[in-house]
């Protein structure tokens, strides 16, 4: 996978399908381009996404979208403007379309369940229970909810993707819009494992993950609840074994609400409480 004029080609030279998007803004000026954003289509297929993508009635773009199978589409040159992450705000920078590279997902975000445990997307299709994440949201930590998981072809695919992007575009780090939009957006959702993205961000020298605010190991191996309390169940990854990377990202009394920054099970970004103990946990080593 490479990039020839702002264009994603294959190994073998051959271009990866390109469908222009009328909806751009011209081309990133100076060195406005910083960022990478991921976002879930919130749909039924990469096919319909494409086709939303491209109307210009619709005024949304982004500069690809991947298929459940991993197969590409490329609607806007990555040197061009798309409009993929509306009123936004990150780093002191409003409207993060100027300053980014959006890719959407093919995912069907977040599920219902009814209540025979069934789960449903918004548009009506069930989603087995084998595709199904049940995870509080990072800006939602106390409420437990359903999203569509990424299938491993998407991940890997989105990881080459984003380490050709990081490299060619010298960019400084990997969000969701969930990050620049916390109040209005829920996507990638915790089903999808962005610390494992800017895991790539230290072979290009700029951030490794070790280097985030409030990142901490276990000195002991510390239980892992769903909830903030005694009473609330144990996670399936519990307990976190001895010397275990996480990152705190909210509180709530003494319980701190986690990220889990090593692969655990095979699982990336594992989430949920832990005690707030200092007793438990020290500073995570650079």
């Amino acid at each position: 996978m490479r990039i020839i004029e702002h264009r994603l080609y294959q190994d073998n030279g051959s271009p990866y399908p390109y469908v222009q998007s009328p909806n751009t803004s011209g081309r990133f000026t100076g060195n406005n381009l910083q960022f990478l954003v991921m976002h879930y289509t919130a749909g039924s297929s990469a096919s319909s996404a494409v086709k939303t993508l491209t109307n210009p009635n619709i005024k949304a773009s982004a500069h690809v979208v991947i298929a459940r199978d991993g197969a590409i589409t490329q609607l806007v040159p990555f040197n061009m403007v798309a409009w993929h992450a509306g009123t936004s705000t990150w780093r002191g920078l409003s409207g993060l379309n100027k300053y980014s590279i959006g890719i959407e997902i093919a995912n069907a975000g977040l599920l219902e369940k009814s209540a025979d445990g069934k789960f449903y997307a918004w548009y009506g299709e069930e989603i087995p229970a084998s595709q199904v994440t049940e995870a509080p949201h990072k800006n939602d930590p106390k409420v437990r909810r359903a999203w569509h998981r990424y299938t491993d072809k998407q991940i890997e695919v989105s990881l080459k993707l984003a380490e050709v992007l990081v490299t060619q575009y010298s960019l400084k780090e990997i969000i969701g819009h969930d990050d620049i939009a916390p109040r209005r957006k829920t996507d990638p959702g915790p089903a999808f494992p962005l610390a494992k993205f800017n895991s790539l961000l230290n072979s290009s020298g700029r951030k490794d993950p070790e280097t985030l605010d409030n990142v901490y190991r276990t000195v002991v191996n510390l239980n892992l609840r769903t909830g903030p309390t005694l009473e609330s169940s144990l996670s399936p990854f519990a307990p976190l074994p001895r010397g275990t990377r996480f990152q705190i990202v909210d509180e709530d009394g003494a319980w701190k609400y986690i990220t889990v920054l090593d692969t655990l099970k095979g699982v990336d970004d594992v989430e949920g409480w832990i005690s707030g103990n200092p007793k438990y946990m020290e500073p995570s080593p650079s």
